[in-house]
C-alpha cells in the first residue's frame, strides 16, 4: 500500500504535470501573500493612495490692502467670512442623473441660505422679480450681445439668428426667453421647483458653466454666510458633491455714504476685466475679487496684492486629502488718500442739510406743491406700494390697493376705448390723464421689443404725424402693423397669414396685459388717483410709519388719524428735520456737490457727491435688490455729482471773462461801463438781472461788476472781445477769446481725478451770453473747483486723490503731489488784484452772511438757467483767507433755485472748518 502510493507520487513527479501544478501552487501562494500585504498590512495606505489620484491646483488669494484718509482713519479694509463654493467634481453615469442630482442639490443648498437669512451670489445677467414672477435683463448694449452669445454657443453675437428648434430670432431674444431654454433645455430643471427655485438654480450652474473647462474650480453659490448654513453645510458634506467651505475676506467700507463716489467698490471679475487685466498681469483668475468702480479700480494692481496657491489631491468628492505644495499670499498694498474724512462728512450733512431747507421753505410758499410732495413719497419708492399685497398689510395699504385697482381698471378702460374706438381721439385732443397714460403704454411696447425701434422710418409721414400727436394711437398701431415694425413672434398668434385686425388684437392685449403689471404704468395710476383725492396725504403719512420709512409714534400716528396733525404739517416737520431727507423725495433740489482743495498744495480735502450710497452692499457680490433700487432711484445716487454733472456756471464764469477781457487789453482795471439795464448792441437785447426790478448799477468797473454781478459790464466784454482786432462784431472771434482763456484756466479738459469725471464744455457760441457764464457753458464741480484755486493764486493743479501708497511692511512705496502750471502770467499784479478785491468786495457785501467768520473770504455767487420748466442752478466759488490764501471751496445745488442757496452752504462750511462753529452748532 505504502510502496504503491510512493510509485504513484514518483511518477507524478517525473511527469510535465508535476512541474506545472508545483509552479501553478507556488504563483497561488504568492498572489495570496500579494493580496494579504496589500489589503490587510497595507490595505489603509493603498485606500488612501487610490483616493488621492486627483491633483488640483487652489488660489490662495491675497488679502486686499485698506484705504486711509490723511490723517489715517480707516476707510477700506477686510474682514474675515466663510464662503460656500462649488465645483464640478462629480462623476455621473449620464446627462439626465447629472441634471437631476445637481439641480436637487442646488435646491436644496439655496433654501438653506434663504431659510437663515443668507443671500445667494448672484452675477447673472437677468434679475427674477418675485412680486410678478417676471425676468427681465439687468445689462444693455454690448454687455447683453455677449450675455446672448454665450447662452446659445455662439462665439460671437453675430452668429446668433432665428433658431428652428426654438422659434424664435436668438439675437433679439427676451429675458423670458432665455429663462425658459436655459431652464427646460440647458440645464434641465424639473417643473416641480418653484419659478423662483429654478432661477437660483441656472444662476448657479450658468456660473458652473464658465469654468467648464476647469472641472475642480470653484464659484461661489453665497458668501459671508451666517452660523447656521455654515454648519449646515458641514454637517451634511457627505451628502453635497462638490459643495465645501471656504474661509475669505470680505470688503468693507467705514462710513460708507460719504464716501462711496470716491471709493468704489469691488466684486467679482467680469470676463471683458478679465480679458484686459490679464494682458499685463497673467496671475489673474477668472474667480478674482477687483475693484469694480472708484479708486479702488483705478489702484487695482496695487490693492490687490499676489494670490498664493496650494497643490493639494482631493478625493472622488471633491474633499481635500492633502496639501502637496503652498505658496503664501502677498498682501496687497495700503492706500492713503488726500481727503479728511471728518470734513468729508460733515461737508456732506452740512449740505444735506442746507438742501432740506431749500425743499422745505419752498413747499411752505408753494412753489412745491404739496400734491407733489405726497407722489414723489410713491414716485421714489419711498412708500413700498408692492407691501399692499403682502398678508400682512395694514388697514391702510389695503385701503388704498382697493382704491388703485379700481382705478387701474379704470385706466385700462380707457386706453381699451380709444383703441378700440370706430371715432378715437388723436393725441392732441387726449386730456392730460388719458395722454399720459397713452404716452407711457407705447413707451412698454418698445421696452418689450414688440415695437421694433430700429425698423421704425423716421420719414414715415404717419409716424410725424403721431409725433406731432395728429393722429390717434389706434391709427399708429395698425400702421406699425402694416409696416412690419411689430415683431409678432411676441405675440400670442399661432398663424403667421393672420390678418391686420388679429394682429392688432394681439397687440392690444399685450399693451393691456404688459400696462396691467408694470409698476412705473401704476406710478401714472398713483398720480391721478392723488390729483382726484381718491388717495390722501393722510394715508400716506400713517403708510410712512407703519413700513417704518419714519419711526412709529402712537401720540403722533393717532393725531394724525384724527385730523388733529395734517399730512401737510407732518411731512413739513420730517422734511425740516431731515427724518424724510431731500434724496429720497427727489424732488428739485435733491442732488449737490462741493469740492474743498488746499490752494498751496492742490490735495483735495473734501469732494463730496450728495446723495451717496452704501457701497457695502456692492461689494463682495451685488445685492440685486438694493442695486434695483438705487438704478430706479430719481436721486440717481450711483452719479458723481462732483465729477461727472456738469451745468452751466452762470456768474461765476464772470472771473473768466474779467481774465480774457483784461489780457486781451479791452479792459483795463478802472475800465467804467455804464449799467443802463439792458444791452442793446445785440439782437437778443439781453438785460442785467438788476432790470427785472427796474433798476440799473450805474458805470461798473471790474472790481464792482464782480461785487455786483453786472451782467452788463460782461455782455459789454463779451462784445468788445467780439469785436477786437477787426473793430466788428464777429460771433466766433468773441468765442475763440473765451475759449482761449478758459483753456488756460483748465475749463476744457479733466482735472486729473483717478475716478470717472466728465469733461466740461467751454461755450461755442454766442459770446456775449457765454461771458456771463450762459450760452453752452457747462462745467463740473471739480473742473470750477481748480479754476477758483488758480484764480486764488495762479496755480492751476492737476487734481489727485493719492496722497501715497504704502506696502504690508510700512514702507511708502510711492509718494503724490500734483503739479501744476503757473497762469499767474496771464495778468500783471494791478489785473488781478481787481478781479481778487471784486470777489472779496462781493463777500463783503453781505455782512449777514460771512460778517462773523473768523476769516476775510473772496467768492462768486452763480445763479444759472438751464431748463426754464426748472429752477435755476446755485453755485457759489470762494477762497479763504482773502490774503493768505489756504482753501478754495466750491459748491453747486442743481436746481437750487438761487445761488444764495450755495453761498449760505459754503458759508457754513467755511464756519465749521476754521471752527467759528462746532458741527452740532450749525447743524441745530
Amino acid at each position: 500500500m505504502i510502496h504503491n502510493i510512493i510509485e504513484l507520487l514518483k511518477r507524478f513527479f517525473r511527469s510535465r504535470l508535476a512541474v506545472v501544478g508545483t509552479a501553478m501552487v507556488l504563483l497561488f501562494g504568492i498572489l495570496l501573500g500579494r493580496v494579504y500585504f496589500l489589503q490587510i498590512v497595507h490595505g489603509d495606505e493603498y485606500q488612501n493612495n487610490f483616493e488621492m489620484l486627483i491633483e488640483k491646483t487652489l488660489s490662495v488669494y491675497a488679502t486686499r490692502g485698506n484705504i486711509y484718509d490723511v490723517n489715517g482713519n480707516l476707510l477700506a479694509y477686510n474682514e474675515l467670512a466663510y464662503s460656500i463654493v462649488i465645483s464640478d467634481s462629480g462623476e455621473y453615469d449620464n446627462s439626465t442623473k447629472k441634471h437631476a442630482f445637481m439641480n436637487a442639490q442646488l435646491a436644496e443648498i439655496t433654501s438653506v441660505l434663504e431659510k437663515n437669512g443668507d443671500k445667494l451670489y448672484n452675477n447673472f445677467k437677468i434679475s427674477f422679480d418675485p412680486e410678478t414672477e417676471s425676468f427681465s435683463f439687468n445689462v444693455s448694449g454690448t454687455q447683453l450681445r455677449r450675455f446672448l452669445a454665450d447662452v446659445y454657443g455662439k462665439s460671437s453675437y453675430s452668429d446668433l439668428g432665428y433658431n428652428k428648434k426654438l422659434g424664435y430670432d436668438t439675437s433679439v431674444a427676451t429675458a423670458d426667453q432665455v429663462m425658459e431654454y436655459l431652464i427646460t433645455q440647458k440645464f434641465k430643471v424639473s417643473e416641480e421647483y418653484s419659478l423662483k427655485t429654478a432661477y437660483e438654480i441656472v444662476v448657479i450652474r450658468y456660473a458652473m458653466q464658465s469654468v467648464y473647462y476647469s472641472r475642480y474650480k470653484t464659484i461661489s453659490i453665497a458668501e459671508n454666510v451666517s452660523e447656521k448654513t455654515l454648519a449646515y453645510i458641514n454637517e451634511h458634506s457627505s451628502e453635497f458633491i462638490g459643495v465645501s467651505v471656504r474661509e475669505d475676506t470680505i470688503r468693507k467700507y467705514n462710513d460708507s455714504t460719504y464716501f462711496a463716489s470716491i471709493l468704489g467698490y469691488t466684486g467679482k471679475i467680469s470676463q471683458t476685466e478679465y480679458e484686459n487685466l490679464s494682458q499685463n498681469d497673467s496671475s489673474y483668475t477668472t474667480t478674482d475679487t477687483v475693484g469694480k468702480s472708484g479708486l479702488e479700480q483705478y489702484y487695482e494692481s496695487f490693492l490687490r496684492g499676489k494670490n498664493g496657491e496650494q497643490v493639494v489631491y482631493v478625493d472622488t468628492l471633491g474633499r481635500i486629502t492633502e496639501i502637496v505644495s503652498n505658496r503664501v499670499p502677498v498682501a496687497g498694498n495700503d492706500l492713503y488718500i488726500s481727503i479728511d474724512a471728518e470734513l468729508q462728512k460733515s461737508v456732506y450733512q452740512l449740505l444735506e442739510q442746507e438742501i432740506a431747507g431749500i425743499v422745505y421753505s419752498n413747499i411752505k410758499s408753494g412753489n412745491i406743491p404739496i400734491i407733489k410732495v405726497y407722489f414723489a413719497l410713491i414716485d421714489n419708492n419711498v412708500i413700498d406700494i408692492n407691501h399692499f399685497t403682502k398678508d400682512d398689510a395694514t388697514d391702510t395699504e389695503k385701503a388704498i390697493l382697493n382704491a388703485f385697482l379700481n382705478h387701474q381698471a379704470k385706466a385700462l378702460d380707457m386706453l381699451k376705448e380709444q383703441l378700440y374706438s370706430s371715432e378715437p381721439l388723436s393725441n392732441n385732443e387726449m386730456s392730460e390723464e388719458l395722454l399720459d397714460y397713452f404716452t407711457y403704454a407705447i413707451s412698454l411696447l418698445k421696452n418689450e421689443s414688440l415695437l421694433l425701434s430700429s425698423k421704425i422710418d423716421t420719414s414715415d409721414s404717419v409716424y410725424n404725424a403721431w409725433k406731432n400727436g395728429t393722429i390717434s394711437p389706434q391709427e399708429y398701431l395698425m400702421h406699425c402693423i402694416t409696416q412690419q415694425w411689430i415683431d409678432i413672434s411676441l405675440l400670442n398668434v399661432e398663424d403667421k397669414y393672420t390678418d391686420t385686425a388679429e394682429l392688432y388684437n394681439a397687440v392690444c392685449d399685450f399693451l393691456f396685459e404688459e400696462a396691467a403689471k408694470d409698476k412705473d404704468f401704476s406710478k401714472y395710476v398713483y398720480k391721478y388717483m392723488l390729483e382726484q383725492n381718491e388717495i390722501t396725504g393722510q394715508q400716506l403719512c400713517l403708510v410712512l410709519m407703519e413700513q417704518g420709512v419714519v419711526d412709529y409714534d402712537s401720540e403722533t400716528y393717532d393725531k394724525i388719524v384724527d385730523g388733529s396733525l395734517t399730512a401737510y404739517k407732518y411731512l413739513l416737520q420730517k422734511i425740516d428735520y431731515i427724518e424724510i431727507t431731500p434724496a429720497q423725495l427727489a424732488l428739485d433740489p435733491c442732488t449737490g456737490s462741493c469740492v474743498i482743495t488746499d490752494v498751496n498744495t492742490g490735495e483735495i480735502r473734501a469732494l463730496v457727491s450728495y446723495p451717496g450710497y452704501d457701497n457695502n452692499k456692492l461689494a463682495n457680490g451685488v445685492d440685486a435688490e438694493y442695486y434695483a433700487k438705487l438704478i430706479d432711484d430719481n436721486s440717481n445716487p450711483l452719479w458723481n455729482y462732483a465729477t461727472q454733472e456738469k451745468t452751466a456756471p452762470g456768474s461765476t464764469f464772470k472771473m473768466l471773462s474779467s481774465v480774457a477781457g483784461l489780457a486781451e487789453m479791452v479792459l483795463e482795471p478802472h475800465t467804467l461801463i455804464e449799467c443802463t439795464g439792458k444791452f442793446l448792441l445785440v439782437d437778443n437785447e439781453p438785460a442785467c438781472w438788476i432790470h427785472q426790478s427796474g433798476g440799473r448799477h450805474g458805470y461798473e468797473k471790474v472790481s464792482t461788476a464782480l461785487r455786483d454781478s453786472c451782467n452788463m459790464f460782461y455782455y459789454m466784454t463779451g462784445y468788445m472781445l467780439s469785436s477786437k482786432d477787426t473793430g466788428v462784431y464777429n460771433d466766433q472771434n468773441g468765442i475763440s477769446y473765451i475759449q482761449k482763456y478758459a483753456s488756460i484756466f483748465g475749463l476744457d479738459k479733466k482735472t486729473g481725478l483717478e475716478i470717472t469725471e466728465s469733461t466740461s464744455q467751454v461755450a461755442n457760441e454766442y459770446p456775449v451770453m457765454a461771458a456771463i457764464g450762459q450760452s453752452n457753458n457747462s462745467y463740473t464741480t471739480v473742473a470750477l473747483s481748480r479754476y477758483v484755486s488758480a484764480l486764488s493764486n495762479g496755480k492751476l493743479y492737476d487734481y489727485q486723490l493719492m496722497n501715497q501708497i504704502v506696502d504690508p511692511t510700512g514702507k511708502v512705496i510711492a509718494k503724490y503731489q500734483p503739479e501744476y502750471e503757473d497762469v499767474s502770467y496771464v495778468l500783471n499784479d494791478d489785473q488781478w488784484s481787481s478781479i481778487r478785491t471784486g470777489m472779496n468786495l462781493m463777500c463783503k457785501s453781505y455782512p449777514q452772511v460771512f460778517g462773523d467768520l473768523s476769516v476775510e473770504v473772496a467768492g462768486k455767487t452763480g445763479t444759472a438757467q438751464q431748463i426754464k420748466t426748472r429752477p435755476n442752478h446755485a453755485l457759489f466759488l470762494c477762497y479763504a483767507p482773502y490774503e493768505n490764501p489756504e482753501i478754495s471751496i466750491a459748491t453747486r445745488i442743481a436746481y437750487g433755485y438761487a445761488a444764495a442757496n450755495a453761498r449760505d452752504a459754503t458759508k457754513n462750511i467755511l464756519a465749521y472748518y476754521y471752527g467759528d462753529n462746532t458741527l452740532e452748532e450749525i447743524l441745530s
